[in-house]
Order: structure tokens, then C-alpha cells, then sequence
């Protein structure tokens, strides 16, 4: 298989060269590089293979007539009504947000039950979670009596300030 730099390399060659196709196989590895004005596609595959493949001699460019684009594959989308739904739920949901930099703790402790679940009831003063900043653990409360609809974040996950943490259904 080619290494990192090789293949970099055949990416500026194929850049600057007026080609606009090229494939390249070698014991069950191919590369295949298109160049469509200003879009690059590269493509590696590999076979798997017990033994590995010794190094390749750098391989000679060759133009490869244009081919024709595979048709798009087709993804089905969500109905109107349930995607409408969806829009309208979240836009009365209110959003717990950090209101720091740092670390998003679910619970007190690791051994201990998160301070709230989805479906679980807040008030104002209900603390949700904690945000460690600088050897700092800051208790994050509700804001809002509620239901939490879905908790946003990970534990121990690095989050930003404004960024949302808990989704939350307003009584």
C-alpha cells in the first residue's frame, strides 16, 4: 500500500497536471483520484490481505478517459407532519445552557446517581448538573420548573460557554 506521503504526492502531480481522472491498483490496493473543476475526490481501497504488501515503485500517471457519474443515492426523508412536529416541539422546549468553559459532570460523584434523567421533574433551584472549571465544580441549576426532555451533553465532556446541556419542558 502506498504510503500517506506517496499518495499526497500523486494528489499535487494529478493537481497540477491537466488530467482529470486516475486509477492506480496494486496487489488488491486502488486508488482512484477525480478532479471536477475546483472539487478533488480521492478514494483508497484496501483488500484485506495476511501478508502485507511490499512497497510499491512510484507508479507511472497515466490519463483515464472521463466516466460517467454514478446516479445519486437516494435517502428517504422524514414525512412533513413528523419533521413539523419535531420543530414545533423543540421551539417550546427551553434550553439549560453552560454558562462557562469547562467540564460537564452528570453527577456529584463518579459512584453516584446523575442529579436529574430524562423525565425527571426540576424547579428553579434544582441543581441539574456540575461544570468543573479551573479545580472549580459550580453547581448548575434549572432556571426553570420542568421536565428534562433529554440530556445534551456527556459525562465528562468538554463544553463551551452558551452551549446547551439540558433540554427542558416548561410547566
Amino acid at each position: 500500500m502506498l504510503k500517506v506521503q506517496e499518495i499526497r504526492e500523486l494528489i499535487k502531480l494529478i493537481d497540477q497536471s491537466s488530467i482529470d481522472e486516475f486509477s492506480y491498483e496494486l496487489d488488491g490496493a486502488k486508488i482512484k483520484m477525480k478532479k471536477k473543476g475546483e472539487v478533488k475526490q480521492v478514494l483508497v481501497e484496501q483488500a484485506q490481505t495476511a501478508l502485507a504488501a511490499p512497497a510499491a515503485p512510484a507508479p507511472a500517471v497515466q490519463a483515464a478517459p472521463p466516466a460517467q457519474a454514478a446516479p445519486p443515492v437516494q435517502k428517504e426523508e422524514p414525512k412533513q407532519e413528523v419533521l413539523k412536529e419535531a420543530v414545533q416541539e423543540s421551539e417550546n422546549l427551553h434550553k439549560i445552557t453552560s454558562p462557562m468553559v469547562g467540564t460537564f459532570y452528570q453527577s456529584p460523584s463518579p459512584d453516584t446517581d446523575p442529579y436529574v434523567r430524562p423525565g425527571a421533574k426540576v424547579s428553579k433551584d434544582s441543581i441539574v448538573c456540575i461544570v468543573e472549571a479551573m479545580k472549580l465544580f459550580n453547581e448548575i441549576e434549572a432556571e426553570i420548573n420542568g421536565e428534562i426532555v433529554e440530556v445534551l451533553a456527556k459525562d465528562g465532556q468538554l463544553v463551551e460557554y452558551g452551549q446547551p446541556l439540558f433540554l427542558v419542558k416548561p410547566e
